[in-house]
């Protein structure tokens, strides 16, 4: 039977880990798993049969850690030889077994960053796992498991290269951490937005934390998402013990949770690190007949970053529009002459002003607009946290955008022409969003309230020929300037009300359209905006930075019971400096460049700042600081991953220019003390260490990184010929803990007043404690309070 079938037929059960036991049958510190594909396929398979003798339905073959970053292109340890290998074991165990199984090819996290957080590109990461794809097609699995992914935009590219080579279900788990968030900042919520507009077939969470810990995340995902979801816990939280790591939940205990979660409705139930054919045999012991809950498709119309999901509903939202160069000379100039830190600065401004999406169009016929979206949505995604409204009537450049945007987007737009919708409404459905519905068509604008809903209805069942429901489709009801129809405004708000009365679907309207021509056009603007809003208005593309239409929005809000206690009316304005109009442009400061990422900028105002302070009073009082306010934000919750080293980019571009100063005048730049970091012998996922590099280096540390895959003598011998005295370890993977439990030891032994923290997705504070580490640092901001506490600096 289809693997889709059966899920909604009855639970359904993965295999467990595969790692520890194979550290049980003799895998040593630092070897690759998957290297015994080919070495001792027997004891892979025998692995394989004892899951599925335990009752498990799917197996993941060993190719978690298999790809060109890792493995060689030719030879017995080939990627191909690997990844064919792999399916190849499971495949016959299976047929050894007897029964009726399914087999994943599994596909981990490649290790890297992508850029622009990272050195690896987007699409360079989409042939890498393109490269694996095709390989285990060829041994024919029935499932592509994308799994332990930390970071959304990575996991999109995989989804991609697994839809666009083949044609098998594509079941895609995520890694959250304690605060349920991705290591890139999403959430629950963002997960699933991105992930049912890819098309996933089957959505989850695995590794990191045991199922207690997971259980009220994977709750929240069951409230949103109309795609069954799967789980695959560990066994707890790990520690070592004789060298071995071990986990505290037994077999009994995982499997009580894990029938709490199958009656909360989760289809697909499994294992990850240290669970065993143990664990899941009691797991479908007691969870098999727990009875299926249907999957309720949710009518909820979600927009996502990498960070934050977005609602479109009855509390409306606000589109900035002001990254659009028409009628705007100044934004002009900067697509011409590729000024993305303008672009950066605009998009900024409008956050703080408390746009909740911004609407992103760089049409100008002076340059190629395709190649400029792609590279202002790169840059612009990963400054602000908003989800982006993709604004283009070029598909190129639309699809463009789509491909590499790291959410679910906005799409803006399609309209009733067929022409149109044949060219968008495939982008719609190949990489997801919410696409705006223009009510226009080939015979232009319908003057009439009803005209205007006939193409709405025309717009909304050609889409659903695509898939696309209607929860995925907002309609504009168009704004039509009042100084040459009077009447048009009135057809305009009639249109607003049948869309919410009669068609139960939300709006959208660019509200500043309807006053062309008029003087003092803010009077109109606000007083239109408020009449749209009451007549059901869901999302207005205005100017955030515009007082009068902030008035009207907050007003309405608060006056309509949508504004708890007020509360959002007295913030902004209780202590209120009576201003109107636009807030004037003006020089960021350099602690300003520096909290909001901006590297360009962070370089000139260090310059301006060296005409008239001393070097050191610049880095004490500016830049470090500056550092100081992102690590606390990050810490909170209120600033993620890609801003913090956005914002360590700027600094560092910050610190050249006064390390460049000293230079010239002759004197010393002084390091705080020395730090040696490496990724541990057998692992090559560097994402953590590379992160507490840059932020060490930004707060004055001379930082050797030996890189990864590390042996433990060459951490020992660099110490000592640098006379370190603090060492950084990582490791993201079960099977190379040993490796820094033995690195661990021999720095003790050779260099025993050097202090060594460690980190990595596999550790707690407790294990750091089992394996004589003297710090457990949790995330890189961790591991600078750790240096400064141990090197007595204050900043």
């Amino acid at each position: 039977m289809d693997i889709l079938k059966l899920i909604k037929k009855r639970k359904v059960f993965f295999d467990g880990g595969m790692g520890s036991l194979l550290q049980e049958k003799g895998l040593k510190a630092g070897e690759f798993p998957e290297m015994w594909n080919v070495d001792k396929s027997d004891v892979v398979k025998d692995i394989h049969k004892e899951y599925l003798l335990s009752g498990a339905d799917i197996i993941s073959a060993n190719t978690f850690g298999c790809n060109s970053l890792k493995f060689d292109k030719e030879g017995t340890y080939s990627v191909e030889n690997i990844i064919r290998s792999g399916v190849r074991n499971a495949k016959e165990a299976v047929k050894e077994s007897g029964k009726d199984a399914y087999v994943a090819l599994d596909i981990g996290p490649t290790g890297k960053l992508l850029k622009p957080l990272g050195d690896l590109d987007f699409n360079d990461a989409y042939e890498i796992y393109k490269e694996i794809i095709l390989f285990g097609v060829k041994e024919n699995p029935d499932i592509i498991l994308i799994e332990t992914m930390s970071d959304g935009y990575e996991a999109k590219a995989a989804i991609l290269a697994a839809k666009e080579n083949c044609d098998l279900p594509v079941f895609v788990s995520m890694t959250l951490g304690e605060d349920g968030k991705l290591l890139t900042g999403g959430n629950a919520e963002s997960i699933i937005a991105m992930m049912e507009g890819l098309r996933v077939d089957i959505i989850g969470l695995n590794c990191g934390l045991g199922p207690l810990q997971l259980k009220p995340f994977i709750g929240k995902m069951l409230e949103v998402s109309s795609t069954p979801l799967m789980l695959n816990p560990n066994a707890g939280l790990p520690r070592s013990e004789g060298g071995k790591t071990v986990y505290d939940i037994n077999s009994g205990e995982f499997a009580f949770t894990m029938k709490e979660i199958a009656d909360m409705g989760v289809s697909v139930l499994g294992g990850c690190c240290g669970t065993t054919p143990e664990h899941i045999k009691k797991t479908v012991e007691l969870c098999k007949y727990v009875e299926i809950k249907e999957i309720t498709k949710k009518d909820l119309t979600m927009i996502s970053s990498f960070s934050k999901c977005v609602y479109i509903d009855k509390d409306p939202i606000i589109i900035g529009e002001r990254i659009n160069p028409t009628g705007k000379k100044r934004f002009k100039q900067a697509l011409i002459e590729d000024d993305i830190e303008y672009v950066l600065n605009e998009a900024n401004t409008q956050v703080e002003a408390g746009a909740h999406v911004l609407d992103v169009n760089v049409g100008l016929p002076e340059i190629n607009e395709a190649e400029m979206m792609e590279k202002v949505i790169k840059e612009l995604q990963f400054s602000v946290d908003v989800p982006l409204q993709v604004d283009t009537s070029n598909t190129e450049a639309m699809e463009r955008a789509l491909r590499l945007y790291n959410g679910k987007a906005l799409i803006n737009s399609v309209n009733g022409k067929k022409e149109v919708m044949d060219e968008v409404f495939p982008l719609v459905k190949k990489y997801g969003g919410v696409v705006v519905a223009l009510c226009l068509d080939e015979d232009g604008i319908p003057s009439t309230a009803k005209g205007r809903i006939k193409i709405a209805n025309k717009i909304i069942k050609e889409a659903e020929k695509y898939g696309i429901e209607r929860k995925d489709i907002i309609i504009d009801a168009l704004a039509m300037t009042v100084s040459a129809d009077t009447s048009s405004a009135l057809v305009t708000l009639d249109t607003l009300s049948i869309v919410k009365n009669e068609l139960k679907m939300n709006s959208v309207l660019g509200v500043s359209n309807i006053s062309f021509g008029l003087p003092n056009r803010m009077i109109i603007n606000s007083v239109f905006f408020a009449m749209a809003l009451d007549r059901g208005l869901n999302a207005a593309i205005i100017n955030p930075n515009n007082e009068d239409m902030m008035r009207s929005y907050i007003s309405f809000r608060t006056l309509s019971d949508m504004d708890e206690k007020c509360m959002d009316y007295i913030d902004k304005y209780a202590s209120e400096k009576r201003e109107t109009g636009i807030k004037k442009e003006g020089l960021m400061s350099l602690e300003d460049s520096i909290v909001k990422g901006m590297k360009e900028r962070a370089k000139t105002a260090t310059l301006e700042e060296l005409e008239k302070s001393e070097p050191l009073e610049i880095i004490n009082k500016k830049l470090i600081p500056s550092l100081d306010i992102v690590g606390k934000g990050f810490e909170e919750g209120t600033i993620f991953l890609p801003q913090l080293l956005m914002s360590a980019e700027a600094a560092k571009a910050a610190f050249n220019e006064v390390k460049n100063h000293l230079v010239k005048s002759g004197q010393k730049e002084e390091k705080i003390g020395k730090i040696v970091i490496a990724t541990v012998k057998g692992d090559i996922h560097d994402i953590g260490k590379n992160i507490v590099k840059v932020l060490l280096e930004n707060y004055g540390y001379d930082v050797i990184d030996l890189g990864k895959d590390v042996d433990p003598d060459l951490i020992v011998n660099t110490v000592i010929k640098e006379d370190v005295k603090l060492v950084g370890l990582s490791a993201l993977m079960t099977t190379t803990v040993p490796s820094m439990e033995e690195t661990i030891k021999k720095l003790n032994k050779k260099v025993p007043d050097c202090k060594v923290f460690v980190g990595g997705a596999v550790l707690t504070k407790d294990y750091a404690k089992t394996i004589n580490a003297d710090y457990y640092a949790k995330d890189a901001m961790a591991s600078v309070a750790y240096a400064e506490n141990l090197f007595k600096v204050s900043p």
